[in-house]
C-alpha cells in the first residue's frame, strides 16, 4: 500500500553543528534526514512528560491509598494475605483514573490562574507581590 500524499512541509533552521547532529542520527537508524525527522516529529508526544508523570503520579496515588488503609488498620491485627492483595487490587484498579483526574485538575487551576492574570494584571502583580513577601495583608 502506498504511503498517503504529502504535498505539506514543515521546516527550521539549524547550525552546521545541529544539521551534523541529525544526519548523523538520521544515518544511524538507517534513514533519510527527511524521514528520520518526520519519524522524530510524528511520534513526538503532544504533552511533553505526560505519560511519565501520569505513572509516575498513579503509582504515588496507589501508595498512599495503601498507606492509608494501612495504617488505618493498625490497631485491628494482623491482616491476612487475601485482605492485603484485596487492598493492593482496589489501589491498583484506580490509580491512573485518579491520576488522570488529578493531573486535569490541575491543568484547569493554571489555565484558570493563567487568565485571571492575563484579565486583571493589577491582581496578578498584587498575588505575585504577596508571595514574595512584598506586598502587605491590609
Amino acid at each position: 500500500m502506498k504511503p498517503p500524499l504529502r504535498t505539506k512541509s514543515v521546516g527550521t533552521k539549524v547550525s552546521e553543528a545541529e544539521f551534523a547532529m541529525l544526519e548523523e542520527r538520521a544515518r544511524a537508524n538507517g534513514q533519510t534526514l527527511s524521514e528520520w525527522v518526520r519519524d522524530v516529529l510524528l511520534s513526538a508526544p503532544s504533552e511533553p512528560g505526560a505519560e511519565a508523570s501520569e505513572i509516575v503520579l498513579a503509582e504515588v496515588l496507589a501508595l498512599r491509598t495503601l498507606f492509608l488503609n494501612l495504617q488505618f488498620r493498625a490497631g485491628q491485627g494482623p491482616m491476612t494475605e487475601a485482605e492485603m492483595r484485596g487492598l493492593i487490587e482496589r489501589a491498583d484498579g484506580v490509580k491512573i483514573e485518579r491520576a488522570r483526574e488529578r493531573l486535569e485538575a490541575a491543568r484547569v487551576r493554571q489555565n484558570e490562574q493563567g487568565k485571571a492574570s492575563t484579565t486583571n494584571p493589577s491582581e496578578a502583580e498584587e498575588s505575585r507581590a504577596w508571595r514574595n513577601g512584598d506586598g502587605s495583608n491590609t
